[in-house]
């Protein structure tokens, strides 16, 4: 389990993955406030109303696509990681079933041992026997 990749792994990794989209919607954050403060200025030197729509939706465009691109990265990403999740619990289901399977191998193979002990000794097993019940019905009698 220490070469597989790990919950906490994918965890570490949903918050990098987190971080970058924070750090790239600052960024984008940032552009559009210097492009609003270029707009301002624009304005102020009267650089008309056309220039200011034209550049308005241009921004406006920048955003959509901006938005476009986290959208398409975060849905890569959220594949990823669930392809991810869903590799490492088909490998934990068959490490599973392979313990299952050893535990009824030795389960048998111990079955087997006492069948054969109470074939040998039957008057000394009917004995354990009797006394473990008088174990447990002493210790059912207390409750």
């Amino acid at each position: 389990m220490a070469n597989s990749t790990s919950a906490d792994d994918v965890k570490r990794d949903a918050a990098a993955a987190a971080q970058e989209a924070r750090g790239d919607l600052n960024e984008g954050a940032r552009k559009v406030r210097e492009d609003v403060r270029d707009t301002v200025n624009n304005l102020s030197e009267n650089s008309g109303v056309d220039r200011l729509a034209q550049r308005g939706a241009e921004i406006a465009n920048d955003a959509v696509e901006t938005g476009r691109d986290y959208a398409g990265r975060a849905r890569e990403t959220g594949q990823e990681y669930a392809d991810r999740a869903r590799l490492e619990a088909e490998r934990l289901y068959g490490a599973g079933q392979q313990k299952a399977h050893e535990a009824a191998i030795y389960a048998e193979e111990r079955y087997d041992e006492v069948s054969e002990m109470v074939r040998r000794n039957p008057a000394q097993s009917l004995g354990i026997a009797a006394g473990v019940g008088f174990l447990v019905g002493l210790l059912i009698a207390r409750r």
